[in-house]
């Protein structure tokens, strides 16, 4: 259930954003908050520009600097709020994190205009491999499993 916590957690998240993509432009208009129990444990804004890297995503940052203050990679019982709902990336990293919610203030269609590129790579996702955007080729597949056991 969403209170007023919540909502000033958002407010965080849309400051950051206002930040990265307006003020500061380290990356695109986005800003993410990870919380633990009501408490903001890591915020971060997107830094693709400021870092030239790809992964700089206010989301991704955010979840890696609430794994090095918890000393874990395990977020469970913890929270994001975004301002803007997750690409793919993004909402992989949390589901690898374990995170309980993910809260965002607009959906990828607020930003349509911006990042188009965002739908595209939610198409190529659902190809199948051989169609991928970006060619994926098996390579070494047997020793990959002898080096794994």
């Amino acid at each position: 259930m969403i209170d007023e916590n919540d909502k000033a957690l958002m407010r965080e998240a849309i400051k950051l954003m206002r930040k990265a993509g307006v003020v500061d432009k380290t990356g695109g208009p986005f800003g993410a908050v990870i919380a633990k129990d009501g408490k903001i444990i890591a915020s971060s804004g997107n830094s693709v520009v400021q870092d030239n890297d790809p992964s700089g995503h206010a989301e991704v940052n955010a979840i890696r600097k609430a794994c090095k203050v918890l000393g874990t990679w395990d977020l469970s019982g913890c929270v994001i709020c975004t301002s803007c709902q997750c690409c793919p990336m993004c909402y992989s990293t949390a589901y690898w994190a374990r995170l309980k919610a993910i809260y965002y203030a607009s959906p990828w269609g607020d930003y349509y205009d911006c990042f188009p590129q965002d739908f595209d790579i939610k198409e190529d996702l659902q190809k199948p491999i051989e169609k991928s955007a970006v060619p994926q080729v098996e390579l070494l597949r047997e020793e990959a499993a002898e080096a794994v056991g």
